[in-house]
């Protein structure tokens, strides 16, 4: 795996059949296409069904911020011949005195589901550890058991249950909570 930074200084991470790289504002139509799919949204605590006008492009800009708090990367497989963008996968800061932590975040595409695209951004994110974290969290809805497989796999042990308010759904959900040491 090689790294090479951006001119925001968010580097570009090498997987296995596809780059992580920062997102760029001509993603946005694909981003919005897929997040906007019900599918999409139930398995994340953030993005609203349906998905409002100027959300994405919100979302984008964002992302792109000097002063953002949440790194995002596309999973982009055009080297490998596959789709442009496949899914993101996100590092959000959090905030502690004296350590570096943050929540890991991904989603991919229903046209890419089980293909193990999520397995390989998040383990390559994980092995990466491009913001020098000394823990990385990571939140699961109960109801997505594959979703857990992904941050079990990645070497996340499991911390114990809670819920977590989903967007889409309008409601508190249960969740598994996870936690990657570094040190």
């Amino acid at each position: 795996m090689r790294e090479q930074s951006t001119p925001a200084g968010q580097p570009i991470i090498e997987a296995e059949q596809f780059i992580l790289r920062p997102l760029e504002l001509a993603d946005t139509g694909v981003l919005a296409l897929y997040a906007g799919d019900e599918r999409v949204a139930r398995s994340t605590s953030s993005i609203p069904h349906p998905l409002p006008p100027g959300s994405t492009e919100a979302f984008v800009e964002r992302a792109l911020a000097a002063d953002r708090t949440e790194d995002v990367w596309a999973i982009d497989g055009t080297a490998a011949g596959t789709a442009g963008l496949l899914g993101v996968v996100s590092l959000e800061r959090m905030e502690h005195k004296s350590r570096v932590q943050s929540e890991i975040g991904y989603w991919v595409a229903p046209a890419f589901w089980n293909a193990g695209v999520a397995s390989r951004a998040v383990a390559a994110l994980v092995a990466a550890n491009p913001q020098g974290c000394d823990t990385i969290f990571a939140e699961v809805f109960q109801d997505n058991p594959f979703s857990a497989r992904v941050i079990t796999n990645a070497g996340f042990e499991y911390l114990g249950d809670a819920e977590a308010y989903s967007v889409a759904r309008a409601a508190a959900v249960p969740t598994w909570t996870y936690m990657k040491k570094y040190i």
